[in-house]
């Protein structure tokens, strides 16, 4: 009998205080002898890795076999449908940030479709080929028995307990005692290495099962249920026994010993050094090295530790971040964790719920108690108003945006930087992508005097560029290709034309809007054509200030304007002579920024837009001189500050799906642009 067993309770919590975990077992050590770095995240600061959707689909498949030989201990009979049923809700209940999203399954829903596909196969299996296990069973002696015991291995007494779970213990019609251990696999394991590393398993179970019920074991079944079918149609469960002799019981217990010495001794040092190993093809790299460096510069309150565990970490990491941080630069370990994190996937619930259940859920996951009191459905996105409760900081709730996108399903969400007052009461508000099933279609309905509508919101309001408003004279337009960027400015020009404005120029150096050149409206492609005309529109304006006539509205539609700037003249190449003089001319940057300072009291009203949302296009001084900010989907989170001063725009759905920023609107408003045929 091992001598710790005789512990009082306060001894043996005296005796735990010396190790970092309190119980060892047969997958804590191969863990460590596999990779001491993977033992220490998941075994001491419980930093538990995602699963794949095949390793759920074992968890899944055992609960279906747990069932299946409960039942029969009892005389019932188990369906292949009461099967399938329990493991496809084990599959559902797994919460989201369990699923591990790989190339071939990159999101939940796709990891459960594999999961419950996997699941099927092995339950089908074993329901076909289940004489392999009952044709010799006289009795069920134990189904998924858990097991803490003190052992004795080779010869000497474990200061830990050592807990199992055994799946099954029968005994057989020929009065022999047997352990069975249920394996799902996509191939079966080669039979010499499930010799030696079966043995450890089984001499585990073994020590355990003998040491609390008294009962001898005679052997150890391993059974593999291989997911794909095999081709040769040969049978898909497999049988790997392990036969137990004393000398086979002494040979397994000495391989079993030494990798488990080592690892007692690691853990009863608090300052022991847990090695990478890189060549283990079991752990995600990137989410291991995102520990270790999480290690460095993280306090112990940043780990789930158990509270009595806390002393020994707490000296741990102190240890650990002093001798890190006297050595690399905080800065560079800080960078290492965002370097590694790029390659880890966070997710969240999926669950069978409604999409403001599932916010719900989520933030409540973090602790953040928040209700979500409107649901309002629009075109090319849904928003969702949050009431949040006394207490709650908003900024926390904010920090889950993408936590809130894993588990809508979606891409991403935008969360607003200022609260939405809707009905007299102001609410957080999330915005989330969907998938569009209809079309805003231009309608001349939608046309207010020289209001010139942009699109509609979400909560079913047109949204407008008033051309009448002093305060809103011009208008900047950026989106990437697809996104909308030109349909809104045939939209807008559509809306000019019906107004009764006549006078409308387009400068065109992509040559998109050719076709309005026989309708009256001026276009012009070429660089040196733009950059004439837009002298000639200053020297109009010069002209309109002097006469001071009532100004009829001249709309400017400037489309890519950055890249024509770029195109245009500078320099010395503005000079011109005139006689015998070198008169300098304006370049065209110059004469658009003298036009859109001055003339928007004289009925100048310009549409600037341009793909390329950068610091050098788009800077302070040119956004100045456009109140109206429109941006479409941009690819990144930068390109969105750059137009409308906030992220949101990257998280667009594009063709139509916009934001804008104007005077006359309290918040950036998310709209859906108007389609002209």
């Amino acid at each position: 009998m091992n001598k710790y067993s005789a512990f009082t309770q306060e001894q043996v919590e005296e005796l735990f205080s010396n190790f970092l975990i309190d119980s060892w077992s047969y997958s804590k050590v191969t863990t460590f002898a596999r990779n001491e770095k993977e033992f220490e995240k998941t075994e001491i600061y419980h930093e538990h890795s995602k699963r794949s959707a095949s390793s759920i689909a074992g968890n899944a498949y055992h609960t279906a076999l747990e069932l299946f030989f409960k039942n029969l201990r009892t005389g019932l009979k188990t369906s292949i449908v009461d099967m399938e049923e329990i493991a496809f809700a084990y599959i559902e209940e797994v919460p989201a940030n369990s699923w591990k999203l790989l190339s071939t399954t990159p999101t939940i829903e796709k990891c459960k479709i594999k999961a419950t596909k996997a699941v099927t196969n092995l339950i089908r299996n074993f329901f076909e080929e289940q004489s392999l296990y009952t044709s010799d069973i006289e009795e069920i002696l134990g189904v998924e028995l858990r097991c803490d015991e003190w052992l004795i291995i080779n010869g000497v007494d474990i200061p830990l307990p050592c807990h199992a779970n055994i799946d099954l213990v029968v005994k057989l019609k020929d009065g022999k005692v047997v352990i069975i251990d249920h394996k799902s696999k996509s191939k079966y394991t080669n039979d010499d290495e499930l010799v030696f590393v079966c043995g450890k398993q089984a001499i585990t179970y073994i020590k355990c099962y003998e040491s609390q019920t008294g009962k001898h074991i005679d052997e150890v079944w391993f059974v593999e249920n291989k997911e794909s079918k095999n081709q040769d149609n040969s049978p898909q469960l497999k049988k790997f026994k392990i036969v137990l002799t004393d000398d086979t019981r002494r040979l397994y217990e000495s391989i079993l010993y030494e990798p488990l010495k080592r690892m007692i001794e690691a853990v009863s040092d608090p300052d022991y050094v847990y090695m990478i190993n890189d060549n283990d093809n079991f752990i995600d790299r990137a989410e291991l090295y995102n520990f270790w460096a999480k290690t460095m510069i993280a306090e112990v309150d940043d780990f789930d530790i158990p509270e009595n565990k806390r002393d020994l970490i707490t000296r741990r990491q102190r240890k650990i971040r002093d001798a890190s941080l006297a050595s690399i630069n905080p800065k560079t370990i800080t960078s290492f964790r965002e370097k590694a994190a790029t390659f880890i996937t966070y997710d969240l619930s999926d669950k069978n719920m409604t999409n403001s259940e599932k916010i719900e859920h989520v933030l409540r996951s973090f602790g953040l108690s928040v209700r979500v009191a409107h649901e309002i459905s629009g075109y090319s996105s849904n928003t969702y108003l949050l009431e949040i409760s006394a207490g709650v900081k908003i900024a926390n709730v904010m920090k889950y945006g993408l936590d809130m996108a894993n588990a809508l399903n979606v891409s991403s969400v935008r969360i607003g930087k200022e609260l939405m007052v809707y009905e007299d009461k102001s609410y957080l508000f999330i915005e989330t992508p969907k998938k569009r099933t209809e079309t805003l279609f231009w309608d001349p309905k939608h046309l207010n005097g020289e209001k010139m509508p942009i699109g509609i919101d979400n909560f079913g309001r047109t949204i407008y560029w008033d051309l009448n408003n002093h305060s809103t004279p011009h208008m900047l337009i950026c989106g990437a290709t697809g996104s909308g960027k030109s349909v809104s400015i045939i939209s807008t020009i559509e809306y000019a034309k019906l107004s009764g404005i006549k006078d409308i120029t387009i400068f065109d150096p992509k040559y998109e809007f050719c076709s309005y050149a026989d309708n009256g409206i001026h276009v012009y492609n070429e660089i040196e054509e733009i950059e004439e005309q837009m002298q000639l529109l200053v020297k109009e304006m010069q002209r309109r200030a002097k006469s001071r006539e009532a100004c009829s509205k001249k709309l400017i539609i400037f489309d890519e304007f950055a890249d024509a700037v770029s195109a245009s003249r500078s320099g010395a190449a503005l000079k011109i002579k005139v006689g015998n003089q070198i008169i300098m001319q304006k370049s065209l940057e110059e004469n658009l920024k003298i036009l859109l300072q001055k003339g928007r009291s004289l009925g100048f009203r310009i549409v600037a837009a341009t793909q390329r949302a950068s610091v050098n296009v788009i800077t302070g001084d040119a956004k100045v001189n456009f109140p109206v900010q429109i941006c479409f989907r941009v690819p990144k989170e930068i390109d969105s500050k750059v137009v409308i001063d906030e992220a949101g725009a990257e998280t667009l759905s594009g063709m139509g799906d916009g934001l804008m920023k104007s005077p006359e609107y309290m918040n950036v408003v998310r709209f859906q642009g108007f389609y002209k045929k």
